[in-house]
């Protein structure tokens, strides 16, 4: 696994300042802030929504991949590592796509909210022309699809025991 050079502190927008490659996306569902973090945590709900995680938990400094089918240009794969994790709230990793890059970061935060949770969701530390490109082209277009569409849909076929509504149609991504 590629070394991941992390910043273990948890930055914050105002104390980084603001690039235009960053990826923010805020959205609300009609469900408590624990099911929403089930799905972002629990690896067979990941699935359903996202890549594949293979050796995820919450668990700070816990390095583990999502696994995708490889593309031109790209190893099918990325390489994080967990970096905060407060049930239910906060959960921040480093994500590193290629070998040898520089990592970015991810971090969605979740709060109660008019009787379901708003998402907050950031992807940042895209740098140059490239990053800007990669941003803009592809992973924000994909982030925006993934919590606009698939997350609700895991959501929605989610029993309040954390199991996929019998019937569901929904099957793991990769």
């Amino acid at each position: 696994m590629t070394t991941i050079a992390a910043d273990r502190t948890a930055t914050t927008h105002a104390s980084r300042g603001s690039s235009m490659s960053d990826i923010r996306v805020v959205r609300d569902y009609p469900h408590p802030p624990s099911k929403v973090w089930r799905a972002l945590t629990e690896p067979d709900l990941m699935a359903l929504w996202g890549m594949r995680p293979e050796g995820f938990s919450t668990t700070v400094g816990t390095r583990f991949k999502f696994v995708a089918k490889p593309q031109p240009g790209w190893r099918g794969f990325v390489e994080c590592e967990v970096l905060e994790a407060q049930e239910p709230s906060v959960l921040r990793y480093a994500w590193v796509g290629d070998e040898g890059g520089k990592a970015t970061y991810v971090t969605y935060r979740l709060e109660p909210h008019e009787g379901g949770t708003r998402l907050s969701f950031e992807h940042t530390g895209f740098t140059g022309i490239g990053g800007f490109l990669l941003a803009k082209l592809m992973m924000g277009p994909g982030w925006k699809k993934m919590l606009g569409q698939a997350l609700p849909a895991v959501l929605d076929d989610v029993a309040e025991d954390g199991k996929l509504r019998p019937g569901s149609p929904l099957k793991p991504k990769f």
